[in-house]
């Protein structure tokens, strides 16, 4: 068995790209093993910013002969039957061999030379190579038919064994050499295999492993912090990012004025993240420090002296531009910011941002007012720095709040003024330069301007949560907010027929409804989804129902008028339905995602009419902890046995029930025994909310159920014992879905 090296040498290869130029060129050339019969014990690829290299191992060296054998007509089929086979197998009659009257053609393919196999795959990888962004070069590039690289493709090196592969592309021939470290080791290098490939380059000052040169970056920056005293904020993908910048990574720890300190640390670090690629350190109180950690792709003679004195000006310079807009933000109130959102369209059948906000602001207003969204004194916070969850009370993996004890107009008022600032920060400058920041640099201003601190941090955090695993807001004034934004998001699309098709989402509505999901789960909000809430979300005035609001506000009749609002409702009720399906779509993959069991989900969804998330869910809990002890697994076998009885005799619904005429059994009369004692229970335990409760009502059931079919004959020959029988299993199925539909549970 022997190794292959194949390196594809270019000019930078952008950091963000080389991870999936690795997978696809494994991919591609496994693809091109395959199609010769051939496989790899091994696969090994590396990428860099001036390399793309794979290390195939374990090749033979040529491939096996093989025969292959096509089925064809019956030896007696029609001449014109027999004509077409030969002429797509290129055989002759004579050629053909026969087998039960069947004809077959047998073609012997001898073996092929790996080298040759690879010598061919090569060009083809290299021509179909899926770049997200390519480019042409040099004379050949006034032809559309020139070949595509990333960069310019410089050299190829393809070593079989020792011996180099040839093969030519776009005027590239393979070879054996290729070259180090641009700075330290320029001069060519004569490789001598897969074996060596890594070391030889190592000696060239060149780490071709990405996962070795991240480790590098990693280890030596959180050491260089801690030598300051200093913590390093960690970051995994500005860690790969330098990684995919650097052949020789050296990091090292420079400083800057302390007075840029006074700009929000968030602007700090994303101006050294985005614009210069540095690490940023806080200090032991956790507070950001005046220190920075750049990557050096070269070992200075000075110890990077002049490399971090550069890479300071350049920091402090670009610190400066944030600092200047940070401070001409601050001498504008974000109400006199507002009327400049009324030029910013939201989308052209929606209106502008100016418009969202209103309609979000008397949203978030009537949440607080309707009590939907109220205040506890346990969740009150005071200090921008708190207010949000965990998003582990989201995944289900803590008990979320208790329910809120009270409300007040003062927290409705507070409401409406963080919804009307929220937006504003969008047309600051600050936030012209770093979308990112928008909400987090509206809540810096809000707080310097005077705002009640509650709005402030509502304003910051009513775009949260972002996705799984987000802080999830829990401040009364931030969650009314957030709520409002995103369900305006909802029901004004909803409402054009704009949704999600497949995998596009141009509106990020999904992210939407998740947002709104972890929200009420992690608040513990009691939000009914339905058409009373759309119904003050949805703008009348809306071209798309000027009809409907012309037509009511110009009736006099009050007939004629209810009519009107009947037609509104209906047509809220459908918008209302659409969004249930989508919120019902999304907290399954939510729950899925959470490590909920799917069917636990459906079998909870099956019962319908359940638009309160928070008591779904606590559903969908006590069911998933029932389900796994020998109660619920019993449980659910009898329930099964009486649902396929049922099924099998057509019973369907609630069959009504009375006492029987008849002396019964005594298992069936502990099974209605049980029933009479077992449903009452169960359906107080619902109405309070208590599904443990309700589940261990339930439980009681386990055992008459089992001595029931035991001891009783359901479809006796006595008619009525049979109706009586089949009444008091469609009373068990029942009583069951007061929790959940069975049905729905595997097992």
């Amino acid at each position: 068995m022997t190794d292959f090296l194949l390196e594809l040498r270019s000019e930078e290869i952008p950091a963000r790209m080389q991870a999936g130029a690795r997978e696809n060129l494994a991919k591609l050339f496994a693809a091109e093993l395959a199609k010769a019969g051939l496989s790899a014990g091994e696969i090994v690829t590396y990428a860099g910013p001036r390399r793309l290299a794979l290390i195939a191992r374990g090749l033979p060296a040529a491939t096996e002969a093989v025969s292959e054998e096509v089925k064809g007509p019956r030896a007696s089929a029609p001449p014109q039957a027999l004509e077409g086979f030969l002429r797509k197998t290129g055989l002759t009659r004579e050629q053909l061999t026969e087998r039960d009257g069947v004809l077959f053609a047998i073609t012997e393919k001898p073996g092929r030379a790996t080298a040759q196999v690879l010598a061919e795959a090569i060009p083809a990888i290299v021509r179909a190579f899926p770049w997200p962004k390519s480019m042409r070069w040099g004379a050949e590039s006034t032809s559309t038919e020139s070949m595509r690289w990333v960069r310019p493709l410089h050299a190829i090196v393809a070593l079989f064994g020792g011996e180099v592969v040839p093969f030519e592309v776009a005027g590239i021939t393979s070879g054996n050499t290729t070259r180090g470290h641009r700075f330290h080791a320029p001069a060519e290098i004569a490789l001598t295999g897969a074996d060596t490939y890594v070391e030889q380059l190592r000696a060239a000052r060149v780490l071709v492993d990405q996962d070795e040169r991240a480790a590098i970056i990693r280890e030596r920056a959180s050491a260089l912090a801690a030598e300051a005293g200093l913590e390093l904020v960690e970051d995994e993908g500005l860690v790969a990012e330098n990684a995919g910048l650097t052949e020789w990574p050296v990091p090292l720890l420079g400083r800057f004025d302390e007075a840029f300190l006074d700009v929000p640390p968030e602007v700090i670090q994303l101006t050294a993240r985005v614009n210069q690629k540095y690490f940023v350190c806080r200090s032991a109180d956790g507070k950001l420090a005046n220190a920075f950690v750049c990557t050096a792709n070269i070992e200075a003679t000075d110890g990077g002296a002049k490399i971090v004195e550069g890479n300071g000006k350049v920091l402090a310079a670009r610190l400066s531009d944030a600092r200047f807009f940070y401070e001409t933000d601050l001498k504008t109130k974000l109400d006199d910011l507002r009327p400049k959102l009324e030029k910013i369209v939201f989308h052209e059948k929606l209106g502008t941002v100016a418009d969202k906000v209103e309609r979000v602001a008397k949203l978030a207003s009537w949440l607080v007012e309707e009590g939907i969204v109220t205040e506890s004194p346990s969740r009150r916070r005071e200090g921008l720095g708190e207010g949000s969850a965990s998003g582990d009370v989201a995944r289900g993996e803590v008990p979320p709040p208790s329910p809120p004890v009270y409300g007040g107009g003062e927290l409705a008022d507070l409401a409406e003024r963080a919804a009307y600032l929220a937006k504003a920060d969008l047309v600051t400058g600050m936030v012209g330069e770093f979308p990112e920041l928008q909400g987090l640099m509206g809540g810096y201003y809000a707080a310097a301007q005077g705002e009640d601190s509650r709005v402030a941090e509502a304003v910051r955090d009513h775009y949260k949560p972002v996705g799984q695993g987000d802080d999830v807001p829990t401040a009364p004034v931030t969650v009314a907010v957030a709520l409002a934004d995103k369900l305006d998001t909802l029901v004004t699309f909803f409402s054009h027929d704009m949704r999600p098709t497949g995998s596009k989402d141009p509106f990020a509505l999904r992210r939407a409804a998740l947002g709104v999901i972890l929200t009420l789960t992690g608040s513990g909000v009691r939000l009914p989804i339905r058409a009373s809430i759309f119904e003050r979300v949805i703008d009348w005035k809306d071209p798309e129902y000027g009809d409907l609001h012309d037509a009511l506000a110009n009736e006099k009749d009050a007939d004629e008028r209810a009519a009107i609002q009947t037609e509104i409702a209906v047509r809220a009720q459908r918008i209302d339905s659409k969004i249930l399906d989508f919120f019902a779509d999304r907290l399954k993959v939510q729950q899925r995602e959470a490590g909920v069991r799917h069917d636990l989900i459906d079998a909870v969804f099956a019962l319908g009419g359940e638009d309160d998330l928070v008591r779904l869910l606590a559903r969908v809990r006590a069911l998933q902890a029932f389900v796994t002890t020998d109660d619920g697994t019993n449980l659910l076998a009898g329930y099964k046995r009486a649902a396929n009885i049922l099924k099998k005799e057509g019973v369907e619904g609630d069959q009504g029930w009375t006492a029987p005429t008849y002396t019964p059994e005594p298992a069936e009369a502990d099974l209605i025994a049980a029933l009479d004692a077992a449903e009452p229970k169960a359906a107080d335990a619902v109405k309070a909310e208590d599904f443990e409760a309700a589940m261990a009502a339930l439980a009681s059931l386990r055992a008459p159920i089992d001595r029931f079919f035991d001891d009783v004959t359901v479809n006796d020959a006595d008619p009525a014992k049979r109706t009586v029988r089949l009444a008091l299993l469609a009373r068990v199925r029942a009583a069951v879905h007061t929790v959940a539909d069975f049905s729905r549970i595997e097992g």
